[in-house]
This record gives structure tokens, C-alpha cells and sequence, in this order.
């Protein structure tokens, strides 16, 4: 079953502005319903920036009333068209959006500063020097410039965002446990993985001993 691209912080949404289950939201977010429940309760040691999945395009808000309405229903993820990948090159703003760029780059700077100054500039069109006038708050305009997302603002996608935060986390090695969980909670979902990959495994045998 497909899932959303970043789960913890769609996850994070569902909870604050649904009435979906913890069961709802975690088979849809690929989690176990007790990282969803420690959400929740707000015990999770990562902090997530709610995701909108409506907006990602990625959940109809049909989907999630069919789903507040029956607990048993499996929410199913919309079809996403492939991004269209960009030609090499900096990348065009009209006109009439080019002076959001700062605000854009403001709330990057913000909420995603795991990210480098060259991402920034390629995903906003922008220069180097911009960023870092934006950053010591030098910039001839500071007095002006609002932190706004750069995606409400036009300035990129969604999809864009997110697979740039995934690539530099990745870069960054991290790989952080989402949730702080009891101990036998978190021995429960070892568990649960051990036999997860048992049946992977055995799955795998049985292709193999069929060929």
C-alpha cells in the first residue's frame, strides 16, 4: 500500500484536525498505532511540522469523511502524478511572485535549517547571498520580510519540499526513533518487525523454491 512521503508529520496532522482512529492513521502513515498514540499524547522525543495531506495531494477530504464515518474503513491514498522533472538551470518565478521569494526563504530558514543554502537557492530560485543577508537579518527589506510557506506562496510544491528535507536528512545521516516509547511498548513493536521480516523471508523462499 502506498504511503504519504513524510508519514510522522502527515501523521501529526491527521491527529490535530481529524476524528480518524489512531488505527486509521497509522495503517495510512505505514506507523504503529502506538507512535500515533504518543503523538497524541504529545510524548513523541521528535517534534514534526504538521503535513497537510489534502494539500500534498496525497488524501481527498472525501477519503477522510468516508473514513470518520466508518472506523473499519482503510483510508486510500489519491493518485499523485508523477512530478515532471525540472530542467537543469535556475529555476523561473513570475514576476508577480518574485518578491515572496524572501518570506519563502524566511521560513525555511525557520522550520527546515537542516537544509543548505545551495538547496534553498535551487527550490526558491534565489542566490546565496540573499539567503545568508535573510539569515543575519542584514537584508535591505528585513523590516518587511513575514515567514510564509514557500508552497502557499507558489514558490514550489509540496512533493518538491519534501523530497528535498528526506534527501537532507539522508545526507545528514539521521534516522531519528519518532517516538520515546515504554519499555514494553517498544519491545512490542521489535517484535512486531522481527515477524514482519520472518514472513518477508519466507516469502522470499517460497518465490525462489516456485522458480
Amino acid at each position: 500500500m502506498a504511503q504519504p512521503l513524510m508519514p510522522h508529520a502527515t501523521a501529526v496532522w491527521l491527529v490535530e484536525n481529524t476524528a480518524l482512529t489512531f488505527q486509521q492513521i497509522a495503517d495510512f502513515c505505514g506507523l504503529h498505532v502506538l507512535e500515533v498514540q504518543a503523538i497524541a499524547d504529545e510524548t513523541a522525543s521528535t517534534r514534526y511540522i504538521p503535513r497537510d495531506p489534502i494539500r500534498a495531494g496525497e488524501l481527498t477530504e472525501a477519503e477522510i469523511e468516508r473514513g470518520q464515518k466508518d472506523p473499519a474503513v482503510r483510508l486510500q491514498m489519491s493518485d499523485v502524478p508523477e512530478q515532471q522533472k525540472r530542467t537543469k538551470g535556475p529555476r523561473y518565478t513570475p514576476v508577480s511572485k518574485r518578491q515572496d521569494k524572501p518570506d519563502g526563504v524566511a521560513w525555511l530558514l525557520r522550520y527546515h535549517p537542516e537544509l543548505s543554502d545551495g538547496q534553498i537557492s535551487k527550490l526558491i530560485g534565489t542566490t546565496k547571498s540573499t539567503i545568508a543577508a535573510i539569515r543575519d537579518r542584514s537584508h535591505w527589506n528585513i523590516q518587511n520580510i513575514k515567514t510564509q510557506d514557500p508552497v502557499a506562496l507558489g514558490l514550489c510544491s509540496q512533493r518538491e519540499l519534501d523530497a528535498l528535507v528526506q534527501k537532507a536528512a539522508k545526507k545528514r545521516g539521521e534516522t531519528p526513533e519518532p517516538v520515546a516509547l515504554d519499555e514494553e511498548s517498544a519491545s512490542l513493536i521489535e517484535e512486531l518487525k522481527r515477524e514482519r521480516a520472518q514472513r518477508e523471508a519466507a516469502g522470499d523462499a517460497e518465490d525462489d523454491s516456485a522458480a
